[in-house]
């Protein structure tokens, strides 16, 4: 592979702005993401791939033709060109730490951020690698930069070596995953694929298999508001119901900072408001779909108490479904996780199935009938000032999505004997 160019393509992607906004219903949602998206097309018509396109909604899509005469069926990969809205993804100024050599990173941006080996502890498994980082006042966007940049490199290798013998390869970069839109504009037809890849994982040589199931509740508290100077026994202030409603909601369980593993949770994500109304949104999270049910009657109950507390005002609610555990859907189509194992298997590394305590836009893509598990490409410490990639790991991801391109013909052609 060719690293350098790999990291300078990494470079150029992450200095774009593509941060997604929840806050505007337009598709994209930031004009950013149709600026990088630009810059992909022309890099791909640059390649040789010269069906590549950007539709009216900003997604790109491209061909890798077929390298043999009978190519049997068409794989797809996929990432994403937007960046979290937690943290800016405005001026980022990448660093570049060459042979790593172990210990803590300090941030030259902001010295209260420093990324610590007690909290990454994946640092000890890094020595000698190349390491970008943030400058600590903005995010990095290896979520899914690096996940851009591997496809990229992937696609521009497998152009210019044409032996290596391959079937139609379809490329997808959607918009606003972040934000849980990311294929709301995909078509699946439109593909041509029986499976796809998302290149959106944390570190090397992970599949995930499954994510958790999503809701997204919406909640309005009216209170009742009036000057203060007259406020006695007739203001029913709706930020005060706000904080004892979310004061009744587990800390101990049921909250991201108090659980893992397979634990699930109620996520308060964000707030808005004054006296006279507030809006809340909350995330419901778990890998059981049903268990997104009680999820719900927990924040009605925590609804009801306050209810309670403050006679005068009222709560409503809205839930929408994100997306699914991608579970299920991968279960009918098992040959794309084992594919995948087998094309890491020939280049002599071992690949770890696990779970993802979050969603990509391969749950929506299963959901619709597409399976898709996601691959790791070198993030780490995502939607953080304190993120950063492994240019080694980018690599390693490359000669995957390579070896799977094999793969999926060699697999075919044995069945064809």
């Amino acid at each position: 592979m060719n690293e350098r160019r790999l990291l300078q393509r990494f470079l150029r992607y992450v200095k774009i702005d593509t941060t997604a906004n929840s806050n505007t219903k337009n598709y994209p949602s930031s004009p950013g993401q149709l600026k990088l998206g630009r810059l992909l097309l022309r890099e791909l018509h640059a390649m040789g791939i010269d069906d590549a396109t950007q539709d009216e909604h900003g997604i790109v899509l491209a061909t890798i033709p077929a390298t043999v005469a009978e190519p049997g069926p068409t794989i797809a990969f996929c990432s994403h060109m937007d960046t979290s809205p937690e943290t800016t993804g405005k001026g980022v100024k990448p660093r570049i730490l060459r042979n790593y050599r172990g210990g803590d990173i300090s941030l030259s941006g902001n010295s209260d951020q420093i990324i610590l080996v007690s909290e990454n502890p994946e640092l000890e498994s890094m020595l000698g690698h190349t390491l970008i980082t943030t400058d600590g006042t903005t995010l990095l966007g290896a979520d899914d930069k690096a996940g851009l940049s591997v496809i990229m490199e992937a696609a521009e290798w497998l152009m210019e070596h044409r032996e290596i013998p391959h079937g139609s390869l379809r490329i997808c970069f959607t918009c606003d995953e972040e934000i849980g839109r990311g294929v709301d504009h995909v078509k699946i037809e439109q593909l041509g694929a029986v499976v796809c890849y998302t290149l959106d994982g944390h570190g090397s040589d992970e599949i995930d298999v499954e994510t958790f199931s999503a809701e997204t509740v919406e909640v309005r508290i009216q209170g009742v508001n009036i000057h203060p100077s007259i406020a006695k026994g007739r203001m029913t202030n709706a930020l005060r119901v706000a904080a004892d409603f979310i004061n009744r909601l587990p800390r101990d369980h049921l909250a991201p900072e108090t659980t893992d593993g397979r634990d699930g949770f109620i996520h308060p994500l964000d707030i808005s408001g004054g006296v006279g109304e507030v809006q809340l949104r909350f995330l419901l999270r778990d890998f059981e779909t049903l268990k997104l049910d009680d999820h719900a009657d927990v924040l009605q109950r925590a609804a009801d108490a306050t209810l309670q507390e403050f006679p005068e005002a009222h709560i409503d609610t809205s839930t929408t479904r994100s997306y699914l555990n991608m579970a299920e859907g991968l279960s009918r189509e098992p040959r794309a996780v084992e594919y995948a194992e087998k094309a890491l298997a020939s280049l002599g590394r071992t690949a770890r199935r696990t779970i993802v305590r979050g969603g990509t836009d391969g749950s929506r893509l299963t959901e619709f009938g597409l399976p898709t598990p996601n691959l790791s490409c070198g993030a780490h410490s995502i939607h953080s000032p304190k993120e950063w990639a492994s240019l080694e790991e980018m690599v390693l991801a490359v000669e995957w999505v390579v070896a799977i391109a094999e793969t999926w013909h060699q697999e075919n052609s044995v069945q064809k004997l």
